[in-house]
């Protein structure tokens, strides 16, 4: 092959010399000769190539295969939180979303005639032609590509600078043109060039180096990014700002030359002062972030979401999300000396099922602490935390809040185990006392009577119709249970208690509202889904002994952190006996937030930590501000719901529970005003 292209060098030569000097007389006589001989040179070396072979191509039809393109998350106001990507960091855009000064930047530079010629700029072969010719043997190499060449390049070929590959450009070029719209291949090529190093496509370029969207380049920056793509290192603004100055100049005189912009236009764009920035990705809300990955995958079967170029649209309020994290950070700092180092949050709307914070440790990027790993989708025990799902049964099952329990030392005597001796945390007893107050007060043994009543099963069985997934097998547990002895994830929990926010629904907890493709068509769009777990009289009972300061006043006081003034909140603590995890979680119609604080590697904390100084304080600032301007909403009262003397006064119970409620004799115990 190479002895063909000499030979026909060596005729060409004499022939230039002859034509070169009737250029004057015949100067448009001679373009089309030479044009007619180079084609004619082309269509004898590509005949060549394909009897030996040389020229295979690919399948045409990858063109309409779109390239590898960013993912993008953001939080329901449509903030980004994070792209996906895998070595391209690409988001396609629209031919009618780029300016023209944009394109007419482009076409300037890299293509005049782009809508002239057939995929084969024919000027500029020639020039390309005589350009090697004159450097032959320097290793000088020009390939007078059209756009359609360069997109050809980008989509089927290596970058291999051979002839072989040059050729096949060529072809598939004029294939190319056959096959669709100048309009497509524009398109495509903003959409495919690389713009300087994991910068692909003029979307991503405008965002990297202005910070702006396509749409608002202006001529001048409009003109300095077309110049990057002939050589993105050599003109890279982060290492030779001045040299990409320079190729923006040319840029603006070509495009002056091609009529696209005047005079004044271009000296006008010299003159601006260009705002070059290094726009480096940040991550928002990182647990959350690869949360929302890990259930693209699962959920929606993608399994190359990197490069699929979807936009996920989640329900993530970064706004909260940064309050929640602000909060943590500063509540966990006072709390360093009770031998707590890391803590998580969960916030959600429990009308939606949506997320709207997700903070799955103290400091993502603390390796000390293990940062990365997220707690609100980790086992941990819930302590005391797990009791309103067992005083839920016990209601169902025909108590009211008014029923009593005697809080009193008690062993249980367990077949071929040691007896279980269950202790309060204060490590006092209050005599017989309500189930209001035994829950709300958190009172250990009570509960653990009540679950030897309810049963395990029992228990076992409301808290998976609740959404408790970790409770097998079902064998190694027993009466402990009822002091948060199995394991739970936040977000589980935080789903099981979203039951009473609602009164008795489930709404399914679901972070994301939208995903379209790449072409802005939905692939999925939110749903909200809700059914009927627990009978509204029961959640309402429930909300209301855990919204009752009165009730909780004995042992946590009558102005703890788990009061909210002027607002009706639910909330309970839980704290396990080996001191490992600490919870508050709490929820009104609208919100529920939940907290965790304590150490990744299970190492237990200071004895103080209890239901009110380790998680209660942050759970309290969030919820605080979250109903700083909400009005009260107290629980609805449901139908079969009555208000009924007893004992203690006035108390809701379910109708047709009024006669189980009995008071206690002279010689029993019951605390007063509870």
């Amino acid at each position: 092959m190479i002895k063909i292209i000499r030979g026909l060098i060596m005729i060409g030569k004499p022939i230039f010399r002859g034509l070169s000097g009737l250029a004057n007389q015949a100067k448009r006589h001679w373009k089309y000769f030479v044009t007619g001989w180079v084609l004619l040179m082309v269509a004898m070396i590509m005949l060549w190539g394909y009897s030996q072979g040389l020229f295979a191509i690919p399948n045409i039809n990858r063109i309409y295969t779109p390239p590898n393109l960013s993912t993008t998350i953001t939080d329901v106001n449509g903030k980004l939180l994070y792209k996906l990507y895998d070595g391209e960091n690409r988001t396609w855009i629209k031919l009618n979303e780029i300016p023209n000064n944009l394109i007419w930047a482009t076409l300037a530079i890299e293509d005049k005639t782009f809508f002239k010629h057939h995929g084969i700029s024919t000027d500029g072969l020639i020039k390309a032609v005589i350009y090697n010719l004159k450097n032959w043997g320097s290793g000088k190499f020009r390939g007078g590509s059209t756009i359609t060449q360069q997109l050809v390049k980008n989509v089927f070929l290596s970058r291999e600078r051979t002839w072989t590959r040059k050729f096949k450009e060529g072809l598939l070029a004029i294939i190319i043109e056959f096959r669709i719209s100048k309009e497509e291949i524009l398109e495509r090529y903003f959409n495919q060039v690389a713009y300087g190093g994991e910068i692909y496509g003029i979307a991503e370029a405008a965002n990297k180096y202005f910070g702006k969207k396509v749409g608002e380049l202006s001529i001048a920056e409009s003109a300095f990014i077309a110049g990057l793509p002939a050589s993105p290192s050599t003109f890279s603004p982060n290492s030779a700002l001045d040299l990409a100055i320079r190729r923006q100049h040319l840029v603006l005189n070509e495009m002056v030359n091609a009529g696209f912009i005047s005079e004044e236009q271009k000296k006008e764009a010299i003159n601006e002062k260009l705002k070059v920035i290094n726009n480096k990705q940040n991550i928002e809300a990182p647990h959350f972030v690869f949360y929302i990955k890990d259930k693209v995958e699962k959920d929606f079967g993608f399994d190359n979401i990197n490069t699929s170029g979807l936009k996920i649209k989640t329900t993530l309020d970064l706004d909260k999300q940064k309050m929640a994290e602000k909060i943590l950070t500063e509540e966990m700092a006072k709390i360093s000396r009770l031998r707590i180092n890391n803590g998580a949050v969960l916030i959600l709307d429990t009308k939606t099922g949506g997320v709207l914070s997700m903070v799955g440790s103290k400091d993502f990027w603390d390796e000390k602490i293990d940062g990365k790993f997220n707690v609100t989708t980790a086992l941990r025990q819930p302590g005391s935390s797990i009791k309103p799902i067992n005083y839920l049964l016990a209601l169902k099952n025909g108590k009211s809040l008014a029923s009593t329990v005697v809080d009193e030392p008690v062993s249980f005597i367990i077949p071929g185990q040691k007896p279980y001796v269950p202790h309060n945390y204060t490590g006092g007893y209050m005599g017989r006392v309500t189930l209001k107050t035994a829950l709300a007060s958190s009172l250990n043994i009570p509960s653990v009577k009540i679950l030897a009543e309810n049963g395990v099963d029992n228990f076992i069985d409301m808290a998976e119709k609740m959404g408790i997934t970790t409770w097998t097998p079902r064998n190694r547990f027993g009466l402990s249970l009822a002091l948060g002895a199995g394991e739970v994830k936040m977000t589980e929990l935080a789903g099981a208690y979203s039951i009473f926010a609602n009164m008795g629904n489930k709404v399914t907890i679901n972070p994301i509202n939208q995903i379209d493709n790449y072409l802005g068509e939905k692939v999925y769009q939110k749903q909200i889904e809700s059914k009927a777990i627990v009978e509204p009289e029961y959640a309402f009972l429930i909300n209301q002994a855990l919204s009752d300061n009165k009730a909780r006043t004995p042992i946590f006081g009558p102005n703890s952190k788990l009061l909210i003034n002027g607002k009706t909140v639910a909330v309970k603590t839980g704290t396990t006996n080996s001191l490992k995890d600490n919870w508050c979680i709490g929820w009104t119609p609208k919100y529920l937030v939940a907290v965790w604080v304590g150490n990744n590697d299970g190492k237990p904390m200071s004895y103080v930590a209890s239901g009110v100084t380790g998680a209660t304080p942050i759970w309290n600032r969030i919820m605080t501000n979250l109903l700083a301007n909400e009005k009260d909403e107290p629980w609805p009262k449901p139908e079969k719901i009555v208000k009924t003397k007893t004992c203690r006064g006035e108390e809701y119970l379910v109708k047709g529970t009024e006669k189980t409620v009995t008071c206690p004799t002279p010689t029993q115990s019951l605390m007063p005003n509870q």
